[in-house]
């Protein structure tokens, strides 16, 4: 009992330390990448919030998992704290997690980013009063809201049916779960939202994610220019600017004054010459710093961090195929969702999980640092795309030099992103999501001295869609998943486009 608590006390230990790591990353990477010069209190407040929030919301995976995973031994049975009302409230309170931390992004992403982006776009049109900013910014803010309101009616009051053409026990049992989950309007409207926000993730997450997964280790392998090599390259530039500049001023050299072509040269070139040599005064201030010298002697690892990302990522593609495939063949077909009742082709990242369950708690740390790779090179595919819509490139994204509005839409995509990184963990480890590392006991009868059935015993078995229904328990996550048949379809096809743009 005592080793139970404290492994119950690590697993929130962990947690706790997630949360604080969470805050220190958002805060260091917005003040990273926001400009000096533009840099605005409460741009930098909404961004650090919406994307600590974000990734808070998948902090609770591996919570959920563990939970549900907790309270079975591994023989199969429960533990005798877990009976049947701590079971229901550890589900209530990762419902209750869900509940609040859906409910503030969507408060972020339909009121406060939108409301902040647009009063700093006013703001800088009009330097008038401040109250005329706030107007014409609720004004385009209740554009968002309408839409909010809208996903929560429909999502209030969409059938749940889900349309059945198998009459298999094992799915009348899924379906039971989704009824009983759906059984309050308000979750149905919060869920339907959120899921309506997960495709536009999806979307985001094939056109930034999948680039991040093959720019992020290439630039690490290739690397940076180092500050001599632009320091060299200055000081040609200086010397190609000041020969012209002689080659100008030799004209005058019998008296003549220059032409006014030759005047607008000469005070162009001198102050490109101002410019170079500022820059020329920057880099060698670079070059001198301690950052440039530990960046020069670490280099030998980024390139073996850049070839252990392309394996991740040729990993992750692997795992993803199977496990889609596995959908298009053994799933209960386009009307569920490809909702998936068991593994029948297993994939590296499904085999290596229950390798790590038997050591607490590699398992979850594992499930973290899925989370954190989608994150990094979705960070990555953005930094080096930018912001685009369609074809129109909105902003750039750079260290130090990027606008409030674009901080803004940086945070609003990872965000959408990292709800999309939910749905994509269950892609890759289907049978882990739903049950963790729950067991449950199978009657078995053994023969002795050739009769059959003398010998009754019970054998532990991975939870699957066979067990019984109050043996395994089902995580909160996969029920938020697959809450509506026609997301999970979408959710699959996305995932043959993501696989494609790797």
């Amino acid at each position: 009992m005592a080793a139970a608590a404290s492994e119950l006390l690590t697993g929130w230990c962990l947690f706790g330390l997630a949360l604080l790591a969470i805050l220190i990353f958002c805060w260091v990477y917005v003040r990273k990448y926001q400009s000096r010069r533009e840099s605005e209190v409460i741009s930098t407040i909404t961004a650090i919030f919406a994307l600590a929030v974000a990734l808070i919301s998948s902090a609770l995976l591996p919570v959920d998992i563990f939970l549900v995973s907790y309270m079975k031994n591994q023989n199969g049975t429960f533990k005798d704290w877990a009976d049947a009302n701590v079971s229901r409230q550890i589900e209530d309170t990762v419902l209750y997690g869900y509940y609040t931390l859906y409910s503030i992004i969507l408060f972020c992403v339909f009121l406060w980013i939108p409301f902040v982006y647009f009063y700093y776009e006013e703001k800088e049109e009009d330097d008038g009063n401040t109250c005329s900013q706030v107007k014409t910014a609720l004004k385009y803010t209740l554009g968002f809201l309408t839409i909010c309101a809208v996903l929560l009616l429909i999502g209030a009051f969409v059938p749940l049916d889900i349309p059945n053409k198998k009459n298999s026990t094992e799915w009348e049992k899924v379906k039971l779960l989704f009824e009983e989950f759906g059984s309050s309007h308000g979750l149905t409207a919060l869920s339907f939202s959120i899921s309506s926000l997960t495709v536009i993730g999806m979307l985001a997450a094939i056109t930034y994610t999948a680039y991040g997964m093959s720019a992020l280790p290439l630039n690490l392998i290739k690397g940076t220019t180092s500050a001599a090599y632009e320091r060299l390259e200055n000081t040609e530039d200086i010397e190609e600017v000041e020969q012209r500049m002689l080659r100008i001023k030799s004209k005058c050299r019998d008296g003549r004054p220059l032409s006014s072509r030759d005047r607008r040269t000469v005070q162009q070139l001198e102050e490109r010459l101002r410019t170079l040599r500022r820059r020329e005064r920057h880099l060698e201030s670079i070059e001198k710093s301690w950052w440039a010298k530990f960046c020069e002697a670490i280099r030998p690892l980024k390139i073996v961090w850049g070839v252990f990302f392309i394996v991740v990522a040729l990993l992750f593609t692997v795992s993803l195929f199977l496990s889609n495939l596995d959908k298009a063949l053994h799933s209960a077909g386009f009307d569920s969702g490809f909702i998936i009742l068991g593994t029948n082709l297993t994939n590296p990242l499904n085999m290596l999980l229950p390798v790590l369950q038997t050591v607490f708690p590699l398992d979850y740390i594992l499930i973290t640092t899925i989370v954190m790779y989608f994150i990094f090179t979705s960070m990555a595919g953005i930094r080096n795309m930018g912001i685009w819509f369609f074809w129109i490139r909105l902003y750039k994204i750079r260290r130090g030099k990027t606008r409030p509005q674009a901080l803004l839409f940086l945070c609003m995509i990872l965000l959408l992103i990292v709800l999309h990184t939910s749905y994509m963990i269950y892609s890759l480890a289907p049978q882990y999501v739903m049950y963790g590392s729950q067991k449950y006991l199978v009657q078995s009868n053994k023969t002795a001295d050739g009769q059959p059935g003398n010998v009754t015993t019970f054998v532990s078995k991975d939870c699957d869609a066979d067990a019984p229904e109050d043996q395994c328990i089902v995580t909160r996550t996969y029920l938020f998943l697959h809450k509506f048949w026609f997301f999970s379809a979408v959710y699959y096809f996305g995932n043959w486009a993501f696989i494609g743009d790797i």
